[in-house]
C-alpha cells in the first residue's frame, strides 16, 4: 500500500508516453459547463453523455436541439481530442437494451443508427453504457451485440475508406455483476476482447448513503469486503479481459452521509441517511469549499487509500489529488490502458485532480505500459 502511496510523487525516471493511452472524461449535456470549458490538454477522449434509442424503432433518437449540441460538441473538441457518443446511462431503460440485444432485427437497426449518427456529427466512436444486464441470457445477448456491432463498423469503414469507429462499453466495477437478483453474472469476456477497443470500468459508487454505514465511495482497498477498486479491476483481469482493454474510472464527486453520532466518525460509522449536497452527492469543488467554510477535519485513510472529511454530523467521502495519484500508480502496476473521469464540470476551476492524474500517469509510465 505505501509503495503506491508514494510512487506517483517519487518515480522520477523520464519515460516514453504511449500514444494509445486513454485519459478520458464524460461530459453531461448542461448549460452551466459547455464543452468549450473542457481543458482538452488533459484528455485524449471526451464522451458526450447521453443519447438513447427510441423504444419503438430502436434507433438513436436525436431531437433538433440535441443535434445542434452534438455539432457544437464535436466542432469544439476536434482535433484536440477524440469525441465519442455514449449511449444509455444510469437513467436509461435496461429493459430497452435487453430487448434490442435479444433480437437480430432490433440489433441491426440500433447498430446502423449509431454508426450513422456518429459519422453525421463527426464522432470518432460510440460507447454503450447499459446499466446493467441482469440475466445470463442478457449477458450472452450483449456479447452478440458487440460482435455484430464490430462487424458493422468494419464493413462501414471498408465501404467508405474511412478509419473504423471506436467501440467501447461502460461496465460494472467487477467482471461479475453480483448485484443480480438471481445469481452472480459474468460479462461476455471473450466478446469484449474480440470486439471492443476498451471498457470503462465504473470503479466508483462502491459505497453511498443508501447504506447506513459510512464508506469510501471509490476506495482502492477494502479489508472487509469486495467493494474496492482493487478487487474490481483485478476481477476483470482474472476473468480474462486483456489489461490493455481496461480503463479505470475515477469520480470527480463525493458521497455524503449524516452521522448517527457525530462523535463516531471513522469509516464504517453508523449513519442515518444522506448528508449535505443534492441527494448525498457533491462535486469535488463543492467539497473543498465546504471543508474550508466549515473547518472540516480531513482524514487520509491508508487502509483504504481514500480521503474523507467530517464536520458536525456530516461525513463526506471523496477522491483528491493524493488518492488519485495513488490509483494511477496502481492502474499502471496492472498494465491498464488508462483512466476516465465522471464528469466534466465537477473538478476544481484549475482542474486540480485531472491535472494530477495526467502528471502521475506521465511520471509513472514506462515503455511497456506499467510499473512493477
Amino acid at each position: 500500500m505505501l509503495r503506491f502511496l508514494f510512487l506517483p510523487f517519487f518515480f522520477l525516471i523520464t519515460v516514453t508516453r504511449s500514444t494509445s493511452d486513454i485519459k478520458a472524461i464524460y461530459w453531461l449535456q448542461q448549460p452551466l459547463f459547455p464543452p468549450q470549458a473542457i481543458n482538452t490538454s488533459l484528455f485524449t477522449h471526451v464522451y458526450y453523455a447521453f443519447l438513447a434509442p427510441n423504444n419503438a424503432t430502436y434507433q438513436l433518437h436525436v431531437p433538433n436541439s440535441t443535434a445542434a449540441t452534438l455539432a457544437t460538441f464535436t466542432a469544439t473538441l476536434r482535433p484536440s481530442v477524440a469525441p465519442l457518443i455514449s449511449i444509455g446511462g444510469a437513467n436509461s431503460s435496461s429493459d430497452l437494451f435487453a430487448a434490442i440485444a435479444s433480437n437480430a432485427a432490433a440489433r441491426a437497426a440500433f447498430i446502423n443508427s449509431t454508426i450513422d449518427v456518429a459519422r453525421a456529427f463527426g464522432f470518432h466512436g460510440v460507447d454503450l453504457d447499459w446499466e446493467f444486464p441482469r440475466t445470463a441470457d442478457e449477458m450472452n445477448d450483449l456479447g452478440q451485440l458487440f460482435r455484430e456491432w464490430r462487424a458493422a463498423i468494419a464493413s462501414e469503414a471498408s465501404a467508405t475508406s474511412r478509419k473504423p469507429l471506436l467501440l467501447t462499453a461502460t461496465v460494472y466495477f467487477s467482471v461479475d455483476y453480483f448485484l443480480s437478483e438471481t445469481a452472480s453474472l459474468r460479462y461476455p469476456v471473450g466478446s469484449i476482447n474480440d470486439n471492443l477497443d476498451w471498457i470503462n470500468v465504473m470503479s466508483y459508487d462502491l459505497n453511498g448513503p443508501w447504506s447506513n454505514l459510512t464508506g469510501p465511495p471509490a476506495g482502492l482497498f477494502n479489508p472487509k469486503s469486495n467493494a474496492s477498486v482493487d478487487y474490481g479491476l483485478r476481477s476483470w483481469i482474472r476473468g480474462g479481459v486483456i489489461p490493455k482493454k481496461v480503463v479505470m474510472g475515477l469520480p470527480l464527486y463525493a458521497r455524503t452521509w449524516q452521522l448517527l453520532d457525530p462523535s463516531v466518525h471513522g469509516i464504517g460509522a453508523p449513519a442515518v441517511g444522506a448528508g449535505t449536497g443534492l441527494d448525498g452527492a457533491m462535486a469535488l469543488f463543492q467539497v473543498l469549499e465546504y471543508n474550508n467554510e466549515t473547518g472540516a477535519n480531513v482524514v487520509y485513510d491508508k487502509e483504504t487509500a481514500s480521503v474523507y472529511s467530517y464536520s458536525g454530523s456530516n461525513w463526506v467521502g471523496y477522491d483528491d489529488p493524493v488518492t488519485v495519484a495513488v490509483k494511477v500508480g496502481f492502474a499502471q502496476s496492472l498494465y491498464l490502458r488508462g483512466y476516465f473521469f465522471w464528469a466534466a464540470g465537477l473538478d476544481t476551476s484549475d482542474w486540480k485532480v485531472s491535472t494530477q492524474a495526467l502528471n502521475s500517469w506521465t511520471l509513472c509510465i514506462n515503455e511497456k505500459g506499467g510499473v512493477n
